[in-house]
């Protein structure tokens, strides 16, 4: 009897095992909010692709050429697109486990799906039918390629979850993950007073910035959801014909981004019969284009980094569950919120609380309880302006655009067919009160510390046609951009602003490469945008120094290093002995200086870069070209370029067994656009490997590669006799 007993118990557990574990692989879909698709409306897009792959997409109206960008882009990476559409939806770490949890915990913490149903209604209604019709166009992809999901009822999507996906990532651009990071793990709040203007000290770089109560040592780890600040990243140049030598306006994009994943450049021209005409680059997730050109004008971004986050202490009362506020208590705002969590074939729930206030988002730590306000908080106005942004015909129009709703951030560099150039140090700065220090932790019992508005356009650092003729940014401040005589003076500029003061080695080298180029035509434009140079001043200077200082009588292999360094042309054109040495050594320099952290150890740093030279090449001083590379598939080019040049080759992959380092992040989709007076525009741009970058089997996953490491370019075909002449493919898509 109790044998059987013990049998029966025995497969009984066994049973509730089995239960469970089909319970933890199967609940996260069945649990999910399921998707609403779209109102049913027609649409009809034909999809014409060049001898590189490139759609390009016309329709009747914008709808469906929004439309269109879903399916050509489906066509290309769906992978990705699926991995956005699951950000959106507070699921991505059922995809992509603990890391996409952290996004999860973002949608929630930043109620992006709350901050859309409040606000997308306003919405003009040729945007929602914009963001209803790129809906349909992944809804219908998904509907004819089941085999391709990889996450159950993951779809149908609508305009909305569109228009969460930029609720979410808009303020990873400007380095909202760092406060969140910090304040989650219960550390210091990291705040960036910024080094001062070239000449001066940099103080925050050599000893750290201040905080709350000290200084972390570690940054944390970003969200792979925006433009990563520890790999810097973006170079434009904006060219008046009165400085060329023909007489033509040019405008140079050439964004540094990660090569595959959500943030990753997808190239596409569009066309529709409503005047919406335009050649450029857009993110995944994204409806219409973020940069490029239509006939009459265009423009490009970088990533700037002003103060657009404040952080409250909140004074909660004896239970935790009111807060203090002008004398009076409230309550806390409290939600458990379950994220998935893959395990290998395992989906985990794993509960997190989010917490609001008044000021915003609230995290409870270890410290206290801490609320945060952000540049575009509560907003999805920009989603709408973007948008009307590719439809500009004039300055005067673009300009006015920019100014209703500032988006949350990023630098702007125009230029048109009339010759005029300009730069806006562009975002949504809160318009904050004076006689505090909002760099650090603010009071959170006073609701006179809670802006409300934006500061208006005309107090943010701009330029318009400058005398020199030319403007550019490589991630630096604002107050740098236009050469001697037409640079904007600092101090006319509100310092509650937070204006970053950052010099990166690339906009040393633009400023002195442009200041020094008269005229500054296409070949000249050419060589600087490709320019592999470092100039000897900030960490670049600093780390040098450092090891040559190194006594490494007892190490006679690190001081094989350091004469070889000594010996460097600081350039990262692959053709010096040291170039592949000196690439390894400043990267992690590059890296804290960039983030205002304290510098690393300058042996550590050059035993590393030696020993795995010496390890995996036999040798200190191999061609630059051997170590890091373009890799995509069967495709393994030698690249050029350094970390912080104007010829970006930014981050590697560290893990390839053969010790060379691929490139993952860096000089990304470029595209040169010229306008001669009197004539049309036309454009060249290049991407590191195609259309088709999670493709395989598409002869267009790397056909750009060649071209890429070689600085050269291919042509974009605008026109439609252009098009039609290099037509290699033609599909028209039909829904329903």
């Amino acid at each position: 009897m109790a044998r059987r007993w013990g049998a029966r118990l025995g497969w009984g557990m066994l049973a509730l095992v089995l239960i469970s574990l089909i319970a933890l692989m199967t609940w996260e879909p069945l649990m999910a909010r399921p998707g609403i698709a779209p109102p049913a409306r027609p649409y009809k897009v034909e999809i014409t692709r060049d001898e590189f792959g490139v759609p390009h997409v016309h329709g009747k109206s914008d709808a469906d050429v929004a439309f269109g960008i879903a399916w050509a882009h489906a066509e290309d990476d769906f992978f990705t697109l699926q991995d956005v559409v699951a950000m959106t939806r507070g699921r991505y770490g059922a995809i992509a486990g603990a890391d996409g949890a952290k996004i999860d915990f973002a949608f929630h913490l930043l109620d992006a799906r709350g901050t859309v149903d409040r606000h997308y209604a306003a919405l003009p209604a040729d945007v929602k039918a914009l963001l209803d019709g790129y809906a349909s166009g992944l809804n219908l992809y998904a509907a004819r390629h089941p085999a391709e999901i990889k996450l159950a009822r993951l779809f149908p999507v609508n305009g909305r979850d569109i228009a969460a996906g930029f609720a979410l990532r808009q303020p990873f651009f400007f380095g909202l993950d760092r406060t969140i990071g910090a304040l989650v793990e219960g550390k210091s709040v990291p705040l960036d007073p910024g080094p001062a203007l070239d000449g001066r000290p940099l103080p925050d770089y050599r000893h750290g910035g201040g905080d709350i109560i000290s200084t972390p040592t570690v940054r944390p780890a970003p969200l792979p959801i925006g433009e990563d600040g520890a790999l810097a990243g973006s170079n434009a140049f904006a060219i008046s014909p009165r400085r060329a030598d023909d007489g033509i306006t040019r405008l140079v994009s050439n964004s540094h981004q990660p090569w595959w994943g959500g943030v990753a450049w997808y190239e596409i021209v569009v066309q529709s019969d409503q005047g919406w005409h335009m050649a450029g680059a857009l993110f995944p997730g994204m409806p219409f284009l973020a940069l490029g050109h239509n006939e009459t004008l265009g423009w490009t971004n970088t990533v700037n980094r002003p103060d657009l986050v404040d952080v409250y202490k909140l004074v909660l009362n004896g239970d935790g569950t009111k807060y203090r506020l002008d004398g009076s208590w409230r309550p806390l705002g409290r939600e458990r919120v379950w994220l998935p969590v893959r395990f290998g074939p395992f989906v985990l729930p794993i509960p997190k609380e989010v917490w609001r206030s008044a000021h915003g988002p609230a995290i409870v730590n270890s410290r206290g309880a801490f609320a945060f306000r952000y540049g575009g908080i509560d907003s999805i106005a920009s989603v709408g302006d973007y948008y009307h942004l590719n439809k500009a015909r004039d300055f005067a129009e673009w300009q006015q655009i920019m100014a209703r709703h500032p988006l949350p951030s990023t630098n702007f560099l125009y230029a048109d067919r009339a010759g005029n150039i300009a730069y806006l140090y562009n975002a949504a700065f809160p318009k904050r009160k004076p006689g505090f220090d909002w760099r650090r932790v603010l009071p959170g019992d006073r609701s006179d510390l809670i802006w409300r508005e934006a500061v208006a356009p005309d107090q943010i650092p701009h330029y318009l046609n400058p005398a020199s003729g030319y403007l550019y940014n490589s991630n630096n401040t604002p107050f740098l951009a236009a050469g001697p005589g037409s640079d904007l003076d600092p101090s006319a500029t509100s310092a509650l602003l937070g204006v970053e003061l950052d010099e990166t080695n690339r906009s040393r080298r633009a400023g002195k490469l442009l200041a020094a180029t008269n005229p500054i035509g296409r070949r000249e434009l050419y060589a600087i945008k490709f320019d592999t140079g470092y100039e000897r001043t900030g960490y670049v200077a600093w780390m040098l120094d450092a090891i040559a200082a190194l006594d490494l009588r007892r190490t006679p292999d690190l001081a094989a290093g350091q004469k070889l360094l000594a010996q460097w042309d600081y350039t990262a054109d692959g053709r010096g002995p040291a170039d592949a040495l000196a690439v390894m050594v400043l990267e992690e320099a590059m890296s804290r200086s960039y983030n205002h952290r304290p510098p690393p150890d300058p042996q550590f740093e050059l035993a590393k870069a030696v020993h795995h030279l010496q390890r995996h090449f036999g040798r200190i001083d191999p061609p630059l070209g051997a170590v890091i590379r373009l890799r995509q598939g069967k495709v393994d080019l030698p690249m050029d370029g350094g970390g912080d040049t104007l010829r970006a080759a930014t981050s590697w992959i560290k893990t390839s067994p053969d010790g060379r380092l691929p490139i993952k992040h860096g000089d990304s989709f470029v595209m040169m656009i010229e306008w001669p007076k009197g004539g049309a525009v036309s454009s060249q741009s290049i991407q590191p490997f195609g259309a088709a970058t999670t493709r395989p089997a598409s002869p267009h996953y790397a056909d750009q590669a060649p071209l890429f490491v070689a600085h050269r370019f291919k042509p974009v075909h605008f026109t439609p006799a252009d098009i039609a002449a290099h037509a290699v493919s033609r599909e028209t898509v039909t829904a329903p």
